[in-house]
Formats: C-alpha cells, structure tokens, sequence
C-alpha cells in the first residue's frame, strides 16, 4: 500500500494547475536535471495498521520542496498549495482506502546557492479495499 499511494500522491499533485504551473517537476524522487523549483517524496516508512478482516498500513511520508530565494517567506504560497493539495487526497483510492491524512511537522532551511528546502511529513493511515 505503501508505494500505491506514493503513486496516487505524486498523480494527485501532477494534476493540480496552479501548483504544476509554479514548479518545474513533481517526482517520487529527487529529480536529476530539473532546476528548481521542484517537488518530490523525501522518504516514506509504513507499518501494520490493520484490523482482523481488512489489512492495513500507517505510512509516514515526507514530501522536499526545493525553490531559490534571499527571502525565509519564499514558497510560502507554494508550501500551502501542497499542503491542501494533499490533505485533499480523495479516500478512495485504486487497492486501497484513506482512513486518515495528518500533517506532522515541517521543516525548512536555506542551503548552499542560495536554495531553499521544505520538508513537509504526514501520516497516512490506509485500509486495503
């Protein structure tokens, strides 16, 4: 279940115009040649959350968001379209069912050339359809 919502995220995200229009790439993973701005999942883990009938999973996610700017509000815009973005992630899914979506923390840093990083965590509980 795990890497069918990494798939359905990343889907989901893709099709959101005003978010694709003000980034380069939204990928599973860091993208190779894309200049920023960009998107992409970080990391994922997921263990058993399931019940005696149906199978389950609680997947912990990390989405990076990479943009350049001088400004600690650069992206602020950005970060919260991906934030309701994602909260927005219907519950049915293709193999499996979004019992619950919660933000658990956010990170954010300046890095070398003037590149700024967000990291944003959240948890997914899923239930097997």
């Amino acid at each position: 279940m795990e890497t069918l919502l990494r798939a359905a995220l990343i889907n989901w995200l893709r099709y959101e115009p005003t978010l694709t229009s003000r980034l380069n790439a939204i990928e599973e993973e860091a993208p190779v040649r894309t200049s920023t701005p960009w998107l992409g999942i970080a990391a994922s883990a997921s263990v058993d959350w399931g019940t005696k009938e149906r199978r389950g999973r609680e997947v912990r996610l990390a989405i990076e968001l990479h943009l350049r700017g001088d400004n600690p509000a650069t992206g602020a815009e950005t970060v919260a379209l991906v934030e309701q973005r994602i909260e927005a992630l219907p519950t049915v899914q293709q193999g499996f069912e979004v019992v619950s979506t919660r933000f658990l923390r956010a990170r954010a840093e300046q890095r070398a050339a003037n590149v700024r990083a967000v990291l944003l965590e959240y948890r997914f509980r899923l239930l097997d359809v």
